[in-house]
């Protein structure tokens, strides 16, 4: 196992005492409540909130429904009222194994993990780069901006071509996909938001 997996799991660990010990506070429950109102542990409930340990599945969904959350707001990261992402720390979202050369775009997320209400992500679309064959379909609204190269964007039956300093903004309820439209990499940031426009 080598050290970043290790600071990634510690880090995970972390991340669920933390929210853990926040709503076991905001319900105004001790630890012992807790513990007992989920059927784990007092001493897995306290090495948890402490950062420590490795819960199972079953103990982190018995301790979610005791909280009346779901499981997977147990591992956002907790928000910050200023956050910061320095460039080294950027989160590289990852990229199927099987993706051919061209299919692999570079996808940067640039504002804080687990900040569900925005998220700004740059990419970098190698040429060629294309995923018309697996549209992508979600609630909420994109704002896309061109830094470099020329992107096109299909929603629908509607496609635009985008060049540098270009943005479009567009429901992501309905089909859409991106393609780079020259022979060389197209970088662009994109803002994504749960709200449709």
């Amino acid at each position: 196992m080598t050290r970043a997996t290790d600071a990634d799991e510690q880090r995970t660990v972390e991340t669920l005492g933390a929210a853990v010990r926040e709503a076991r506070k905001r319900l105004g429950l001790s630890v012992q409540a807790l513990s007992e109102k989920a059927g784990v542990s007092f001493g897995l409930v306290s090495q948890l909130e402490r950062g420590l340990g490795n819960p199972s599945l079953q103990s982190l969904q018995r301790l979610a429904g005791a909280l009346g959350i779901p499981v997977t707001q147990l591992l956002d990261e907790p928000a910050v009222p200023l956050a910061v992402v320095t460039r080294a720390k950027r989160h590289v979202m990852p990229v199927a194994a099987d993706a051919p050369p061209h299919q692999r775009a570079e996808r940067e997320l640039l504002t804080p993990r687990g900040e569900s209400m925005l998220q700004l992500i740059r990419s970098t679309l190698p040429p060629g780069f294309t995923n018309e064959a697996s549209p992508f379909r979600h609630i909420g609204t994109e704002t896309v901006t061109v830094e470099s190269g020329v992107l096109v964007v299909c929603q629908s039956d509607r496609r635009v071509e985008l060049h540098a300093g270009d943005t479009v903004t567009y429901g992501c309820s309905a089909p859409h996909w991106w393609a780079n439209g020259h022979d060389g990499e197209t970088v662009v940031l994109g803002a994504v938001t749960p709200f449709e426009r």
